[in-house]
């Protein structure tokens, strides 16, 4: 058995962003060495691992040759080489999620067609293959508004999504390839983070509540627990670990969903990395989505994934009309409040919406949790200096 506790072993982390370098707090625990690749020389994992790399993630040469120097490899974003990855899992590299996981879900129109194939519940779609496409299909009657409009690829952070009600809101689309969803009549966003390892030990995580900003299409707030019903909690973590053994995926995944307002539970998509809305794990979880990841990824025994306390998460973004150096204002007055914890991601240029860092609150009770979270974004600002 390998030694992760003290020894030679290498991880490679494709993408040096936020979410690699919280994964790299967890590689302190053990004794193992970190190689991160990511295009952006002041990546935020620079300042945490053994040895950097800036190259294209989606070059089959870098991204292979990279994958040759580590004995695990995993990733913190979904835009990279799969042909590279397939033929380092020929040669007998561990890649975590596998290559044919990630295929499945790197293009949302696959992604969708995975999910009807496995009997998933989802909401119902149409695929085109670019705009003129999906403009026949609007005046052929197969697709009306209004809909949720999705690029296949690419899309994150709210970017590669609208809601079309109008020609003019179709005219500013990209030509590119893309699914119309049926727009979903909801009570709750929820999401639930799944870890399984190669042994097939599988957890869930309790359910979270998102709450979007109107404008940007980006999670404000995670609350955990949501504050659902039971019987409907118990059903959304019975079909996220339902979509988690359809991938068999290894390493986390987070399964984002629609509660209905008639209770049912819809899948909207799904990431095989950790993920914005279990960040509250840190503070409030027994093992962080984090440690997690790395726990399943090396397949070692998985952590308990309860809560010890009440945690919610406020993102914070740049602020509107801001581009350039970033100053954050008002730090040490949310500091002061009980329960807060922030998270500077690093980057050192902000522009309007950008994730930027994330704070945690954490107390016993939601009620109160959720007036701290609105004090902390009302009071933090992100801006430039």
């Amino acid at each position: 058995m390998t030694n992760y506790f003290s020894s030679d072993f290498k991880l490679g982390i494709l993408g040096g962003g936020q979410l690699g370098k919280m994964m790299l707090y967890e590689t302190r625990k053990y004794d193992i060495q970190t190689y991160v690749l990511d295009p952006n020389p002041d990546a935020p994992c620079r300042i945490a691992c053994d040895h950097f790399q800036q190259g294209d993630l989606m070059d089959y040469e870098t991204v292979y040759n990279f994958g040759k120097k580590v004995d695990i490899l995993t990733f913190e974003i979904e835009t990279v080489n799969i042909k590279a990855l397939a033929r380092l899992e020929r040669e007998g590299k561990k890649v975590y999620p596998d290559s044919k996981t990630l295929e499945k879900i790197q293009n949302k129109g696959r992604q969708k067609l995975f999910y009807k194939e496995q009997e998933i519940p989802t909401a119902d779609f149409m695929q085109f293959s670019n705009k003129a496409h999906l403009a026949e299909g609007i005046t052929s009657g197969k697709v009306k508004p209004p809909f949720v409009w999705k690029s296949t690829q690419g899309g994150y952070d709210g970017k590669g999504v609208s809601i079309i009600r109008t020609g003019a809101d179709i005219a500013k689309l990209p030509d590119t390839e893309c699914i119309a969803e049926t727009l979903v009549d909801f009570k709750n966003e929820l999401a639930v983070i799944v870890v399984r390892n190669p042994s097939n030990e599988i957890k869930t995580y309790p359910v979270v509540e998102m709450e979007f900003h109107p404008e940007a299409n980006q999670v404000e707030y995670v609350i955990c627990p949501a504050r659902i019903d039971d019987k409907i909690a118990e059903r959304a973590r019975e079909i996220a670990e339902r979509v988690s053994k359809a991938f068999s995926h290894v390493g986390i995944l987070a399964v984002e969903m629609f509660q209905t307002k008639d209770d049912n539970i819809l899948v909207n998509e799904v990431a095989p990395r950790p993920h914005n809305s279990g960040h509250y794990s840190i503070e409030a979880s027994y093992t962080n989505q984090f440690e997690q990841h790395i726990r399943a990824i090396l397949d070692l025994p998985l952590g308990a994934t309860e809560n010890k306390v009440v945690g919610i998460m406020v993102n914070l973004v740049g602020a509107e009309g801001h581009t350039g150096n970033v100053v954050y204002e008002n730090m040490e007055t949310i500091m002061k409040l009980k329960g807060v914890t922030p998270h500077i991601y690093g980057k050192k240029q902000t522009r309007p919406f950008r994730k930027m860092g994330h704070v945690t609150i954490v107390h016993e009770d939601i009620a109160e949790a959720r007036k701290i979270a609105e004090k902390v974004k009302k009071t933090i600002k992100v801006i430039t200096g």
